[in-house]
């Protein structure tokens, strides 16, 4: 940002610019889509991955870093959508009702130099709702902090742009029929939440169709056999679904975000080790060139940009807007949360999370769309001021904040459960969010054999009759692979009991030892060679929320019953 300043002051006031040249070059190529379509690319292409937001010097324990993260990330699902969604839309209104009477304020002073109407206060209250705390999530990833408040603060940055962008959208689209299109009609109203939601949804649909398309090529294709063309799709097929969500009119960056996370779950297991690094290190060159770019694009355009319209008293108000907003947001729904947490969000998590909500990339953007009227530059010119100063006081403050709240750093994957009653530690898996239990299970047991090839085999778990179906649809190394039913994603949901193993006429609950690697250092050694010494006799069929294979014990029994087991069901 810095550096944009500087390039900025020198084409302003070190370039002589001849008096019969128009300038117009400079205004509109501030205006136009680039810096919208980087903030896409910066902020929403290289969310396509859990797994790829661990920077390359963690390589040694990346593993369980990320599944740490992508744990808390679960669990806390419930949390992170209403902050998200009911947060953003109560910081919207909080903001526009606190900038409408600044503004009133402003007409009856005669400090008012054009039209300023309510839907103009609501846009900016969308516009600045977008947070995006990079810089602090920066300093969370490098010091470790508590991974409870990192999810949280993740997830609602991320989701919260999607939902600030086709909240501004519809707004826009606010238009009462007769002249007067600034009054309040409750048909354009119901218009305008009609239009949110189709445009989410829409934009949802699409980026997730685009993801599994590209799951259903990278497993039932040869791609595999080419790694250079196999990166060259997955990148296309990515770009290609902000594309189509413009040309259709929906919104490309939430199509983007939600196609990343298709494909962070199913087209990544797909690709080859070869490309699956590729990948990861061209989407995270890509995030920082573009990161880079969008910030030092900030800092030069509050000095090439002619039209800007600075007013104290609509700066102080909106100032104090985004801070009555940001509170409205966090500590209202904090409460209301803890109703319902078994794990509550504590005073210093909510203070920290209400002093990280910057303004970044996705509130320039947004601001920057559109400068043709006299409100709107008022906007742009505010919002600018608010990312610099939020970036520099609050992102510069973090550090600070932390030692001020006693909130814990230097936690990783190693140190989650020490201290931990054994009683607490069989329960954790209790806390993960419900909507992500009910949601797992038909993920295990259909989407991720149909488009990837890991989970059990559709032959197990589709009705007899769909035999020949379930045997075209699944793919060969699910049979191979008897590490299969080690999905990952159970040990984010799986609770005591889940997983049982049953041998001959008897059965063993393997409670925590079984669903999860991490639990079973805490779990006595006589119990696990009991456990050990039971299981080394015979078959035994591992039992998953249904699920029902039946694995050979013996090194020495052909692989291929694996195979006949799984076609001709359970034992």
């Amino acid at each position: 940002m810095i550096y944009g300043v500087l390039v900025g002051v020198v084409l302003r006031y070190g370039i002589h610019v001849p008096s019969d040249v128009n300038n117009v070059t400079l205004s509109c190529q501030v205006q136009t889509s680039p810096a919208t379509l980087l903030v896409n690319v910066s902020g929403k292409y290289y969310e396509y991955t859990l797994k790829g937001e661990i920077s390359a010097q963690e390589l040694n324990n990346v593993q369980d870093n990320e599944m740490l993260r992508k744990r808390h990330f679960f669990r806390n699902l419930g949390s992170i959508l209403a902050y998200a969604f009911l947060g953003t839309a109560i910081s919207c209104l909080v903001i526009g009702s606190v900038v409408y009477g600044c503004v009133a304020l402003m007409k009856v002073t005669g400090q008012l130099g054009g039209d300023f109407y309510f839907t103009d206060c609501l846009l900016f209250g969308a516009i600045v709702s977008a947070t995006d705390p990079v810089t602090v999530l920066a300093i969370f990833h490098e010091l470790q902090v508590d991974v409870e408040l990192y999810a949280l603060l993740f997830g609602e940055s991320v989701l919260n742009d999607a939902v600030a962008i086709v909240l501004s959208s519809s707004i826009v689209a606010y238009q009462p029929a007769g002249d007067n299109s600034h009054t309040f009609d409750v048909t354009a109203m119901f218009k305008s939440i009609g239009i949110f939601l189709g445009i989410f949804s829409g934009s949802f649909a699409m980026g997730a169709a685009t993801g599994v398309v590209t799951a259903l090529v990278t497993k039932f294709t040869k791609l595999r056999e080419f790694p250079l063309l196999e990166t060259g799709l997955f990148f296309l097929m990515s770009w290609s679904t902000f594309l189509l969500a413009e040309a259709c009119g929906f919104t490309g960056v939430v199509a983007v975000l939600f196609c990343g996370i298709t494909q962070a779950h199913y087209t990544y297991n797909n690709l080859s080790t070869e490309s699956q690094h590729r990948t990861k290190q061209l989407f995270e060159l890509l995030n920082f060139l573009a990161e880079n770019f969008i910030f030092s694009y900030m800092g030069l355009a509050l000095f090439t940009f002619q039209n800007h319209v600075f007013n104290p008293t609509f700066v102080v108000g909106a100032f104090l807007a985004i801070f009555l907003g940001r509170a409205a947001n966090i500590y209202p729904l904090s409460f209301l949360l803890n109703l319902g947490r078994r794990n509550k969000i504590g005073t210093n998590l909510q203070h920290m999370m209400m002093f990280a909500g910057l303004r970044g990339a996705m509130a320039f953007a947004l601001a920057i769309r559109d400068t043709a009227t006299y409100a709107r530059q008022m906007m742009f010119s505010t919002t600018l001021l608010i990312v610099f100063f939020t970036v520099w006081v609050f992102g510069g403050g973090t550090t600070a904040m932390l030692s001020c709240l006693n909130i814990r750093v230097g936690v990783d994957a190693d140190q989650e459960n020490v201290g931990v009653p054994e009683s607490e530690r069989r329960s954790t898996k209790a806390e993960s969010a419900w909507l992500f239990r009910m949601w797992y299970n038909f993920d295990h047991n259909y989407l991720k054999p149909l488009l990837t090839h890991s989970g059990p085999p559709l032959t197990t778990t589709l009705p007899g009759c769909c035999g020949p179906i379930a045997r075209c649809l699944t793919s060969p190394q699910a049979y191979e692979n008897q590490e299969q039913l080690k999905d990952d994603d159970s040990d984010l949901i799986l609770n005591d009991g889940d997983i049982s193993l049953t041998y001959g006429d008897s059965a063993v609950n393997t409670d925590s030892v079984a669903s999860s690697g991490a639990s079973r250092r805490f779990v006595g050694n006589s119990s696990e060679d009991a456990l050990d010494r039971e299981l080394a006799f015979g078959d035994h069929e591992l039992v998953i929320r249904g699920t029902r294979l039946v694995l050979p014990m013996d090194d020495s029994e052909p692989p291929s019953n694996i195979l006949d087991n799984a076609r001709h069901g359970p034992a």
